[in-house]
């Protein structure tokens, strides 16, 4: 057998033929990065980076896997490069929020090396529904009805427990048709990653309030909402006009932000500071906002109740937090709820799941 048909015989079956990898025996610290000037320097700006993620075996357990810093030459530790983790080129407007939220998603996917066979998108309707054509385009995805993801992400991770499922979603499609659906997913406690791009607004029909509308925030009409909201998770960043947290709140000017002659360029505000404090961070048009990172002694993250108490003394204190709200380590996830195999059900054949004759027989006389 020749060493090309012995690669090919061995190779994941699932693994897409043109995915453009290098064996890690292969890449060395003093090789020429593949491209030049860009991608040496936003590898060498990213710095190291550390992390766990997890990853079902055969057996049905969870090994987990840390992230590694990627190699001089651009490929992670997987052998793949950043370009591999792209998608379609995006259709949003320039400077919307959206896109940097894909980008972050792109880094994650790249640093962690995610093989993206093993990667399903999923997705509802709105303008953050279409965040997952513009990520790992060789990935699996669904674009859902309205406010049906959690649904369909719920099937496709019973279905194949070795999925990594990672569901976009914004504030209408997760907090108004979808609330249902996200807080049965919840409660199911569903091992996915569910990114809620929230801005308190239904940009795609022309700026009515969402459910994530803080009180008092004031339509292009200037009508003021008079309406509780509906916390999904104590942080929201509405970037609307009249709101009390969008860009055009603190900027002095009358450009408004759909004005396509008024795009500014920023540098990516980076923040470090210890657990247990708060740092106020001045933004490129000059506001602030106060970040809390959580520490061992502010709450018992076991606790719900103490997690609810954090979350909503930080919205009263115009904090945003960061760090482990809550865990459960005693709940299981759907999967192992459900005493599914290790194997996926997606590999079983239908003489696997059909049963013979006698064995259907036996079975009906167990209730005769």
């Amino acid at each position: 057998m020749s060493d090309k048909e012995s690669r090919k015989q061995n190779r994941d079956p699932q693994a897409p033929e043109n995915t453009p990898r290098v064996d890690a025996s292969q890449i060395q610290a003093n090789e020429t990065p593949p491209e030049e000037g860009r991608r040496r320097k936003e590898s060498a700006s990213r710095g190291s980076t550390s992390g766990t993620s997890q990853d079902s075996g055969d057996d049905g357990r969870t090994a987990t896997a840390t992230a590694e810093k990627p190699s001089t030459n651009g490929h992670n530790h997987i052998g793949l490069l950043r370009d591999t983790y792209k998608g379609a080129p995006t259709t949003l407007c320039a400077g919307c929020g959206h896109n940097a939220i894909t980008n972050h998603i792109i880094r994650a996917f790249y640093e962690y090396g995610v093989e993206p066979y093993k990667l399903a998108k999923m997705s509802g309707i709105g303008c953050s529904s279409k965040a997952p054509a513009y990520f790992v385009s060789q990935a699996h995805g669904f674009n859902s009805v309205h406010g049906r993801m959690p649904s369909v992400a719920t099937g496709a991770k019973l279905a194949d427990g070795e999925l990594v499922v990672v569901g976009v979603s914004g504030d209408g499609d997760t907090a108004s048709i979808g609330l249902g659906q996200f807080c049965h997913m919840i409660r199911r406690n569903l091992d996915m990653v569910y990114v809620c791009e929230n801005n308190g607004v239904y940009g795609l029909t022309k700026g009515q309030f969402s459910a994530t509308a803080d009180i008092g925030s004031v339509q292009k009409g200037g009508k003021p909402n008079e309406f509780e909201m509906i916390d999904i998770c104590g942080l929201a960043f509405n970037d609307h006009e009249g709101s009390t947290k969008s860009y055009k709140y603190v900027k002095e000017h009358d450009i408004a932000l759909q004005e396509l002659d008024f795009i500014p360029y920023f540098e990516t505000i980076e923040a470090d500071y210890p657990e247990g404090t708060s740092t106020e961070i001045e933004l490129h048009d000059g506001s602030k906002m106060v970040l809390r990172k959580l520490g061992e002694g502010d709450h018992d993250p076991h606790s719900r109740i103490e997690a609810l108490k954090v979350i909503h003394d930080a919205r009263d204190k115009r904090e945003l937090l960061t760090g482990l709200l809550y865990v459960n380590p005693e709940m299981h996830d759907l999967n192992t709820r459900e005493s599914l195999p290790g194997r996926p059900l997606r590999d079983y054949q239908e003489e696997d799941l059909r049963p013979s004759r006698e064995a259907f027989e036996a079975l009906m006389r167990e209730y005769a």
